[in-house]
Formats: C-alpha cells, sequence, structure tokens
C-alpha cells in the first residue's frame, strides 16, 4: 500500500516497495477546473496546463540535466518524459517522468521532481492534483503526494530522490513556490541539495 507523503518526509523507496527498484514512474494527475453555470446550466471546463520536470544533480549541487516539456528525455537516456499535457482532461496519470535508476550515471546524486501551472492557476483552483512514485515493474504505488492545498502558489517543488549509502531514498519536499517553469524555482530547490 502506497504511502502518503507529508512535507518533510523520508523514506527508502526499496523499503516501501518492498523490491529494489529499477525502474520509477513519477505521475502527475489533475483535472481541468469545473465551473458551474446558472442553476446548473451551461457548466464549462478550464484547462489547466500543469508540468512536471526532473532536475539532475551531482554531488556539488549542479545542475547536470533537466527533462521537462522542452527536453523529452536526459541526455545520458536515463531520464524521459511522456509528454505534455495542455489540458488536465482524462484518467489517471496526465503527464509521466519514467527514470531507469540503474541507468542514471554515478556522478548524478540527486534527481528534483517539481511541477509548475503553466497556465497561471494556483493549487487551490485546481482539483485533484496528485503526484506519485510508481514502480514501474508492477505498476504499485510507492508514495502519493497531495498538491491540492490550499494557497495561491502555482509551483511546488515535490521531493528528491537520491543516493545514499548505496540505495535510493526519496525526501518529500513539499515546498511551495511560484512560476511557470522549474528555472524559476532554482533559488528555492538549491537549499534542498
Amino acid at each position: 500500500m502506497a504511502i502518503n507523503l507529508e512535507k518533510g518526509q523520508k523514506i527508502s523507496l526499496d523499503k516501501e516497495a518492498g523490491v529494489k527498484l529499477n525502474k520509477i514512474i513519477m505521475g502527475l494527475g489533475w483535472d481541468a477546473i469545473k465551473s458551474k453555470g446558472f442553476l446548473g446550466f451551461g457548466s464549462k471546463s478550464q484547462d489547466v496546463d500543469l508540468d512536471a520536470s526532473c532536475i539532475m544533480f551531482d554531488q556539488q549541487g549542479t545542475q547536470t540535466d533537466a527533462v521537462w516539456f522542452r527536453q523529452l528525455k536526459s541526455n545520458d537516456g536515463s531520464v524521459t518524459h511522456t509528454g505534455d499535457n495542455r489540458t488536465g482532461e482524462g484518467d489517471g496519470d496526465d503527464e509521466q517522468i519514467i527514470v531507469d535508476l540503474t541507468q542514471v550515471p554515478e556522478n548524478v546524486k540527486s534527481l528534483v521532481f517539481t511541477v509548475n501551472s503553466f497556465t497561471g492557476q494556483n493549487f487551490s483552483q485546481i482539483e485533484n492534483a496528485t503526484c506519485r512514485i510508481v514502480n514501474a515493474s508492477n505498476n504499485m504505488e510507492v508514495a502519493r503526494f497531495n498538491l491540492s492545498a490550499l494557497g495561491s502558489h502555482n509551483a511546488q517543488i515535490m521531493a528528491k530522490i537520491y543516493r545514499h549509502n548505496g540505495e535510493w531514498k526519496m525526501h518529500a519536499i513539499g515546498e511551495i513556490g511560484n512560476g511557470r517553469t522549474f528555472a524559476e524555482l532554482m533559488p528555492q530547490i538549491t537549499p534542498h541539495l
């Protein structure tokens, strides 16, 4: 059963999954904003474009690569973004980032996942916004983070996956921010490295 992550919580991915994880999926899901019309008639939905990003860092905290809607694959091939969803329509994950942990280069010590509202809506307006970490070998959810928190922020530094004593661990950062892309969050990301 998946663990519901809280801000600041740290877990061992292998222990939570019950097996050694080789490949994980960071899934981001949300729903378009639905507005009700007069007396329930004429309701419509407003598209929401949330973007998942994965930034790769070395031991010194220097960015080595980034995977996001403008670069769907890391230069080394270990991290892949499945594509940009610009509406939030549909069930399940709207965007996914797949990480082959066995292929992440040794010089990469941490991967930071962020979520940004490219269209600018804040998370208090967006329904059912969640991030989750899934074991790609069996599609079992390992951890989940609820993003639909009250607040006027439109970005979140979700989590950091990092190497520690030969295993991958996860730190649920959960820090709110503002910005349309991960680059605008870099000053907030750096202290967590």
